[in-house]
Order: structure tokens, then sequence, then C-alpha cells
């Protein structure tokens, strides 16, 4: 769908940063029938350390690796593998390992034939490791005809992929954290960094792409666009202009704010806290990595983090984070926080690599 700037909405901007919500539309996928393979019981670990382990077994694995996801309710680090052997490798390192079908360059090759062939406005997909498939959704825009088409595709990938309707309608909101806007459109502030000893603050780049000077909602001017990635990417960076505080911290809207110390990667099955200028505060859990979400008129972006967090317009930009990590910022959605929705978001760290910034 076309952006449009959203009329002035009045906001507090506060020190946790400028957030700014895309709405997409998120999928919920059922459990993987593979079993897991019989081994002792894996090790009790943190989101953290789970993450951690993740990234070493990724290295040590190679091909034989297949996605992994955070199991909450046991504590534990689940590893797809595609034979024994690694399955083995899995288990001595202290997570449970399931053998499944499909390797992650199977799924690869997925998501580029649903890239070339299925590339239609409205639409989305997800390597889930859950399931072990590419999940492709379409929202209420997608018409019959495109629907017919979606299905000759995703049946022509077999068991590599499965394809489903969302009730909602993906889409970019223009309105986050603490609110941030020029007196036309507004959005929400993510989180405070630093660069070359400098303040700045991140967003969503669908905000900056739009709006290059941002005031408080007092209409204080406080900063201007250093750097905006949009499409593709969903990031953008602020600098300063104003003597503000700036604290690495997000507002909870009750009076207290979150400290953020550090950024970390998102975990399929991490507990994750999102915080915007519309909506406020509002939790859920990670549902899926590298998602590429098709906005329309162009506005592809990929690599984002699905969640069943809801959100609105507004929130846009908004802090994404677990416990004092930061995680995401808010890019687009789905539904709403009265009747449920689900929510993308730019991972944090992609950000602060490309615009050589620290959180702080």
């Amino acid at each position: 769908m076309k952006h449009r700037r959203i009329p002035k909405r009045r906001a507090a901007v506060a020190g946790a940063g400028i957030a700014a919500l895309v709405a997409a539309g998120v999928t919920f996928q059922a459990a993987n029938a593979s079993e897991p393979a019989k081994s002792a019981a894996p090790e009790t670990l943190s989101v953290t350390a789970a993450g951690k382990l993740a990234s070493t077994l990724a290295k040590d694995l190679g091909a034989d690796a297949a996605g992994t996801y955070y199991d909450a309710k046991a504590k534990s680090l689940v590893v797809n593998v595609v034979d024994k052997a690694a399955a083995q490798t899995v288990e001595k390192a202290g997570a449970k390992a399931r053998v499944v079908a499909n390797t992650l360059a199977e799924l690869k090759v997925a998501r580029t034939t649903l890239k070339q062939d299925a590339s239609i406005p409205g639409t989305s997909w997800v390597t889930d490791p859950t399931t072990n498939k590419v999940v492709v959704t379409a929202d209420r825009t997608v018409s019959k005809a495109e629907w017919a088409k979606l299905t000759k595709v995703v049946d022509g990938l077999g068991a590599k992929a499965e394809l489903q309707r969302t009730k909602g309608e993906f889409k970019p909101f223009i309105a986050g954290g603490d609110a941030i806007t020029d007196g036309s459109g507004r959005c929400s502030l993510g989180f405070n960094v630093v660069k070359g000893g400098e303040p700045y603050f991140l967003t969503a780049g669908h905000c900056t792409e739009s709006i290059s000077t941002w005031s408080d909602s007092s209409g204080n001017e406080i900063g201007t666009n250093e750097v905006s990635s949009f499409p593709d990417n969903d990031y953008g960076l602020v600098k300063y202009t104003a003597q503000v505080d700036h604290p690495s911290e997000v507002n909870l809207y009750n009076g207290s704010a979150q400290q953020i110390t550090g950024a970390a990667e998102a975990t399929v099955g991490m507990k994750v806290t999102r915080s915007g200028s519309t909506t406020q505060v509002h939790d859920g859990t990670v549902t899926g990595l590298d998602a590429t979400v098709n906005y329309g008129n162009g506005d592809i972006v990929n690599g984002l983090v699905q969640t069943d967090v809801c959100a609105e317009p507004g929130d846009s930009g908004g802090s994404l984070f677990s416990g004092d990590k930061a995680i995401g910022l808010t890019s687009g959605g789905s539904g709403d926080c009265t009747s449920g929705g689900e929510t993308f978001f730019q991972p944090v760290t992609e950000a602060l690599s490309a615009t050589g910034t620290e959180i702080g």
C-alpha cells in the first residue's frame, strides 16, 4: 500500500529512544512433526546463553545445522539437524537435538523461488525452525487470483513450505517508546546510541524516509537524520541537536524505565517486550527470524524478527527488548492491541553495525 503521512499526534519523548511501528502480518505455526532425537536431558539455559550456544553450534555443524529455537518452558536450546552424527554433537554441547527433513540450504532455495515467482504485495514469508518449513502468509488484500498463484507456487515446494492467511493487513505505521514528530507525522524512539562520543538515537527507516527533522511533543527540535535505510532494511539514525537527557533506557509507561546495557540477537522462543508511544508496553514471543514482508508499493523489507506482540500506528521505530538487551526496532504488522496482532522488527544488531554506533 502507499505510504501516507499521518496527521500530527502529540506524545512525550522519553529517554528510551524513538520507535516506529510498521504493521505487517505475522504467522503462528504448529509444531514440527519431527521427533527429538533420544538423548540425555539438555542443559538448563537462559535465553541469552542459548543464543550464544546456538551461534557456536551453527559454526561447528555447518551444513548439518537446520535451525534453532529456544524452548522457554524447558529452558533449553533445540537444534534441528539432518543426521544422527550431528545430533550427537548437539547433545554433547548441552542442547536438545531434533532430526528434521529439510536443510537450511533447501529452505533457502524455497525462499528464492517465492521471491522470483510469488512476490505479491500483502505477503510475508519466514523460515520457521519449529516446523522446519518456510511459512508464507497472505493478508486480506491478496485477491483470489493472487491466492491461487501463491497456492500453486507453495504446493510446488512440497514439504518445504506452507501457506496461510491473516485477517489483518501488512502495512507500515507512521506514528512508539517515547514519541517523536515533525508536526505532520509521528514515530517512536527506539534506543539511544553513541557514535564517536556523540549522542544519537535509532528509529525505523520508514520514519526517517518521510521525516528528516525531529521534535518532542512540545515542538522543540531534538535531532536531524544522519542515516536512513528503507526498504530492504528498516532503520534510521538521528543525531541529537538539542541538549536533552538521553539515558540508555526504555520507557515502561508506569513511572519507571528498563535500563538497556547492550544488544543481542533474537532467538525463536525468546520472551520479549515492546514499548511504543501509541500502545505503550506489550509482551510476547519471537516466532521467526529472517522474515520478508512485502508492504506493497515496492516496499519489501528483509531479515526481520517476527513476533506475536501487538502494535499500532505510532509505535513505529519503538523498542523491542528482552531484559536489559536491545533486540529490535518496530517495523510493521497487522491487527491491533485490542483484538491481538503480530509485529515485525528490524534487528538492532544489524542497525548498530551498519551505522557504526553502540548502545549507550
